[in-house]
């Protein structure tokens, strides 16, 4: 079979007016003929795309023979989250750009695969193996997102006794509060696989604000923690600096999604304002500005995304690109805002934008965007987004003698995660900023190992 079995999803114009998951996933029969077109590579470059280094060629042939449980068994020696990266990851760049069968066809769909294992394993009651005994040894992960939840899970495996400090009421981190509902079901997907790092006898303690309820200094001095990892994420939100961004109805996405996934706000049943608007603009091209307009589209807004460089330069995925277009999100591409319009009572009624062209590539490699003279207009708008991107919130840093940070605000950790201060590793967008969520498992695994190595030297 040459072609990839394509995946079922909502249509279009129905799914633009609920929050349930857009993509259906595969069935068993066609996981296991898309298993199939595997050409099973001798030197498999497809292992050496993924961040967390799946046997994705093993797990394959175990779909395509109908052997679930050992499909499962396979990933879970990498991975603890296959149902959630099988559906956020961005394959087409990793495994999957890797795919020797993509050269003259369609790469395997790895990504689906992989969902359909993990939903395969929470359907089908599949625990990962606890470790008989622990070490007796203490390690505090503060974070409970997708590098904390690696490392701990990493750790607890190694026989650590791992407790997690989460600032919020709930476990995730960006899993619950960033991602919607139409890409990454909470209560079904999220909530198991997290359930299932704490099945390997990790701790959880929410509501803990390190650097408020306690510090890390406390945690190794008092509370006999040997080792900390810091995957707190970057939830500290950017904004452009321009006129009026201070206005009633100006959010960033960070709040708006946060308000809308953690907190319930499109349920009915829940009583979380949100600013629905009617005519909203998503400052930002990532997947983060994709989530939230497509959110507002959902809340019955018409919503346009306004980004400074073409189609070819947007960092979202191509698929969410691709469902955004679909429900009838409307791409103002070229277009960089120069102010927000206030009305008399401090309210948003517009946006003045100029339109851009391409010059020379800049640092990242690419072109920079240059105003074209004269060619300034205005939205009219009542709700205006940003979605420029985050940075680590500098709470941990400020209260943490020892731990040094960079210039962005992001703490300093080589590539085991080890930081300025002893015993202190940190992974993920605390030390990147804001990234995917299998870059943040990676420095979780990568964490994991550089503290099992440091105290098993101590």
């Amino acid at each position: 079979m040459a072609d990839r079995v394509p995946v079922r999803e909502q249509d279009p114009k129905v799914r633009a007016t609920n929050f349930e998951e857009v993509c259906y996933g595969y069935n068993e029969e066609e996981a296991r003929a898309e298993a199939s077109r595997c050409i099973k590579c001798k030197n498999a470059k497809c292992v050496g795309g993924c961040p967390v280094g799946i046997d994705i060629p093993s797990f394959i042939r175990e779909v395509e023979n109908g052997n679930m449980k050992e499909a499962a068994d396979v990933i879970a020696k990498a991975s603890a989250l296959p149902a959630v990266c099988g559906r956020v990851c961005p394959q087409e760049s990793q495994c999957e750009g890797k795919c020797i069968r993509g050269i003259k066809s369609e790469p395997i769909a790895i990504g689906k695969l992989e969902r359909f294992v993990g939903d395969w394993a929470r359907e089908n009651g599949y625990v990962p193996q606890k470790p008989e005994t622990t070490n007796g040894k203490k390690v505090a992960v503060i974070g409970s997102g997708p590098a904390g939840l690696t490392c701990a899970g990493d750790l607890a495996k190694l026989g650590y006794e791992v407790t997690i400090f989460e600032a919020l009421h709930e476990p995730g981190g960006v899993l619950v509060y960033g991602i919607p509902e139409f890409r990454l079901p909470k209560e079904t997907v999220v909530k198991a696989e997290i359930e299932n790092v704490l099945k390997l006898g990790v701790k959880l303690e929410t509501n803990v604000i390190i650097g408020r309820s306690i510090t890390i200094d406390q945690l190794m001095e008092e509370e006999g923690f040997s080792a900390v990892f810091i995957g707190s994420g970057a939830g500290l939100p950017k904004f452009m600096g321009i006129p009026g961004e201070s206005a009633n109805g100006v959010f960033s996405a960070n709040e708006y999604l946060t308000r809308n996934n953690l907190m319930k706000a499109f349920r009915e049943d829940y009583d979380t304002p949100i600013m629905g608007g009617k005519k909203v603009a998503v400052v930002g091209g990532g997947n983060v500005a994709m989530d939230a307009a497509r959110t507002a589209l959902r809340l019955g807004a018409e919503v346009h995304i306004v980004y400074r460089r073409s189609e070819a330069e947007l960092p979202a995925r191509v698929e969410e690109v691709h469902h955004a277009k679909e429900e009838g999100i409307i791409f103002d591409l070229l277009t960089n805002p120069t102010e927000i319009l206030v009305d008399e009572n401090g309210w948003v009624k517009g946006m003045t934008c100029v339109k851009m062209e391409l010059g020379e590539p800049d640092a990242s490699g690419r072109r920079r965007p240059v105003v074209k003279e004269g060619s300034e207009f205005t939205l009219d708008l009542d709700t205006v987004i940003m979605a420029l991107g985050t940075s680590p919130n500098p709470l941990i840093s400020s209260t943490t003698e020892g731990l040094e940070i960079n210039k962005w605000k992001c703490i300093i950790a080589d590539e085991t995660g080890k930081t300025t201060k002893e015993g202190v590793y940190a992974g993920g967008d605390a030390v990147t900023g804001a990234a995917t969520v299998i870059l943040a498992m990676e420095a979780g695994k990568a964490g994991a190992k550089g503290i099992h190595e440091y105290l098993s030297n101590k």
